[in-house]
């Protein structure tokens, strides 16, 4: 008999609802004339409507049923309680805490850990306001611009967010560095002034080779200028022994816990380049925003929502009806950069083949997570997504108000593709309105039958939509959040740690292995032959 009887029977109910799904037509569920309130949640001034699915009543319930066998709010509580509910590196999972304004009490090993938080969070108050005001000078005047030196979580979350918050900048201007690519860096420097420019090196052990290599090479940039580097640098790390060989005084390093993963740091040091360009008062909005949308998770009905209901959705897909991947598709310019965020987010998350045991998912792992901003992706890849053979869940995501008031046309007709996207891949086009197109046209006999067939479109391809008031810091610390605790429901029902990353780590050995060769000295023994034929090409004068 399996150790989990209660969970066996919620995979099997959830299974059986997911078959009776596949024959049936989304458009059809909307019979019931209430189905887009009662298949829809609304908090903290957002709305998310999952609607335009396969997933009906009885589907609903089976997939509360899942959550609740899998004991999702037990585990929820357990990670907000400081819990080391990451397994493999007896960690806990506290970056919730980096949000926690009220300072009610977090505790860890019997100790609280929001002292030392808030203390962090008001000295990079403090440094952040001496950079706006000028009272921190580069050695050639006030300090312009920042450079943040980092790669995945370190670079992602302040890049994305600096991006999405552009309208809030008052601040010096933000650049991000992250690929080992010289060109990378290349084009980040040029037209910078040394001697105005602040780099803040994100890493928490100052180790990581891309973002060591990057900073060397910035602080050799500096040094034909500026008499001292590394009075211009800053470290985002805990490791101050190796911060202190760079030279960067304690005053200007900060520090962040190892129960604060990566990917979920944007909220704490990491978000140090954010709170420079939008200052600290809008940052303090970002982790409001963050904070409630930690209260509803905590609160909140299962039924209710928001991050249980959108991994439930995700689940659907993936597990239930086997659509391998998912678009994230925000009609928001400026969050050009979150499909990749939440890539990093769900991808290095719940991408894993084993659970927290060591034993082998059952249901397989986390989706492929990718998207671009609407209405770029309109005439590039939705023609795959309305006629291709994949069927690719969709997530929009669309704010009801833009930031630029004489431009409020172009905003309508952006919320109009939004809509009409979803729509259409609902809906479809059948093949007698194809015939009736074609036939306008002025084709007829084979001509028209080969011209309406192409202009079919057989619908019941699903979506969600995130729909809020206007992308502002709140609403992005909510947003956010939101998929951060997606992703964790997804996880513990999935039976997996979403919290380590053991995937990263092969290729960065093999590369350290590797780099001697690339420079010309003898390849390690058990180097494959095809690798071998690559490096002697790429090493060879051209």
């Amino acid at each position: 008999m399996s150790a989990h009887p209660d969970l066996d029977a919620a995979w099997a109910s959830f299974f059986a609802e997911a078959d009776r799904a596949r024959t049936r037509r989304i458009a059809d569920l909307f019979d019931d004339s209430d189905r887009a309130v009662h298949f829809s949640a609304r908090a903290l001034g957002m709305l998310f409507d999952y609607s335009k699915t396969h997933i009906d009543g009885a589907a609903r319930e089976a997939l509360l049923g899942l959550a609740r066998a899998a004991r999702v709010e037990l585990m929820r509580d357990a990670m907000f309680s400081g819990a080391r509910i990451n397994g493999s590196e007896d960690r806990a999972v506290l970056h919730t805490a980096l949000r926690n304004l009220s300072g009610v009490p977090v505790m860890l090993d019997g100790e609280d850990v929001m002292p030392g938080v808030l203390d962090t969070l008001e000295q990079m108050k403090a440094f952040a306001c001496d950079i706006r005001a000028g009272r921190f000078k580069g050695q050639g005047g006030a300090i312009t611009d920042v450079v943040n030196v980092g790669i995945g979580g370190s670079d992602l979350g302040p890049a994305m967010a600096t991006r999405a918050l552009t309208p809030f900048h008052d601040g010096p201007r933000c650049h991000f560095v992250s690929n080992v690519d010289s060109a990378d860096l290349a084009d980040v420097l040029g037209g910078l002034d040394p001697a105005t420019t602040l780099v803040i090196i994100a890493s928490k052990t100052f180790t990581t080779i891309e973002t060591m290599t990057n900073a060397a090479s910035i602080l050799n940039w500096m040094s034909v200028h500026v008499a001292d580097p590394a009075a211009q640098c800053v470290a985002l790390s805990s490791a101050t022994d190796r911060v202190a060989e760079f030279g960067i005084p304690p005053e200007r390093v900060f520090g962040f816990e190892d129960w604060v993963g990566g990917r979920y740091s944007v909220w704490g040091p990491i978000g140090l380049s954010l709170m420079i360009a939008i200052g600290p008062k809008d940052f303090t909005e970002f982790l409001a925003g963050g904070a409630a949308m930690d209260t509803h998770f905590r609160t909140a009905s299962l039924a209710d929502n928001l991050p249980v209901l959108l991994a439930l959705v995700g689940l659907w897909h993936h597990q239930g009806m086997s659509f391998q991947t998912r678009a994230v598709l925000p009609y928001e310019h400026r969050l050009a950069r979150l499909p990749a965020y939440l890539q990093q987010l769900e991808m290095e998350s719940n991408g894993k083949r084993v659970g927290q045991g060591g034993q082998s998912l059952p249901h397989g792992s986390g989706p492929i997570v990718w998207g671009e901003p609407g209405t770029n992706g309109q005439h590039a890849f939705f023609q795959l997504l309305h006629q291709g053979t994949e069927i690719v869940p969709c997530e929009f995501m669309i704010g009801a108000e833009g930031y630029e008031p004489d431009l409020a046309h172009h905003h309508r007709l952006l919320v109009a593709n939004c809509l009409a996207q979803s729509e259409a891949l609902m809906t479809g086009r059948s093949l007698s309105d194809a015939r009736e197109i074609a036939a306008s046209l002025g084709f007829s006999g084979d001509k028209l039958m080969a011209q309406a067939e192409q202009r079919v479109f057989e619908g019941n391809r699903p979506s969600t939509t995130l729909a809020y008031p206007r992308l502002t810091p709140r609403v992005l610390g909510q947003i956010l959040a939101l998929y951060e605790h997606r992703v964790f429901v997804e996880g513990v029902i999935l039976g997996l740690n979403s919290f380590d990353q053991w995937g990263v780590e092969l290729g960065k050995d093999l590369a350290k292995r590797l780099e001697p060769l690339v420079a010309g000295k003898a390849p390690p023994e058990d180097m494959n032959q095809s690798t071998g034929l690559l490096a002697a090409y790429l090493r060879a004068p051209k």
